[in-house]
């Protein structure tokens, strides 16, 4: 006596799935595929090798700093040259960071995970990082760093030329039309970031509505 077959457990008005066996040859593709995000590591190693240089650029315009604009000029000292010069470290830094954060965000959403659950060091937004995200934050440094090189052109033509040029101490010019399309391009970066965080927001609330419904 044969025991009676077992009954297919599908969802109703639905045709079984079947699954069938993966071909050896795809599965190979794949595995290549998916063994191939190693080849953005070097890349990762080359920004680490970028970021050591702007450590010694940093150094460099700290001591010029330092050396020729408050040491050399103790008893007439330019607060605008002051200003300048910490303004480029200030831009120095923020450069840094942004590369700190396509490091490690990158890395850690394209590549592999670091593991750093625990450690005192872990950056905060690590934690929930993925490519929107990352995007995002990318946005925000580019837009800092946009605003630093644009205070310091507002600060060079504090006192431009009836003309409307004006050489700084580097040599470099300013005219009316060069400082507006600077402020254009700062305020591209600056929708540019609020269109970015604004999907990241649409995909969130698509994500969480998808949960809803699941649950």
């Amino acid at each position: 006596m044969t025991p009676p077959s077992q009954p297919e457990l599908t969802t109703p008005g639905t045709a079984p799935l079947e699954t069938a066996p993966r071909n050896p040859w795809a599965r190979s593709i794949g595995s290549l595929i998916f063994v191939s995000r190693w080849l953005q590591a070097p890349l990762y190693i080359g920004l680490i090798v970028a970021q050591l240089v702007y450590v010694i650029v940093f150094m460099v315009e700290l001591y010029h700093l330092i050396v020729d604009d408050v040491i050399g000029g103790i008893t007439h000292i330019n607060e605008a040259t002051i200003m300048l010069s910490v303004l480029g470290l200030i831009d120095v830094v923020m450069i840094a960071n942004l590369l700190i954060m396509v490091i490690i965000g990158g890395y850690e959403t394209f590549v592999s995970r670091i593991n750093t659950d625990g450690h005192p060091d872990q950056p905060e937004w690590l934690s929930h990082v993925n490519a929107n995200v990352l995007k995002v934050k990318l946005a925000m440094a580019i837009i800092g760093i946009s605003s630093i090189h644009l205070l310091k052109t507002f600060i060079a033509v504090g006192n431009m030329d009836e003309d409307g040029v004006r050489s700084d101490a580097v040599g470099a010019s300013y005219t009316p039309t060069g400082v507006f399309w600077q402020v254009v391009i700062h305020m591209v970066f600056i929708v540019s970031a609020l269109a970015l965080a604004w999907i990241d927001r649409m995909s969130q609330q698509t994500l969480a509505a998808a949960h809803a419904e699941k649950s």
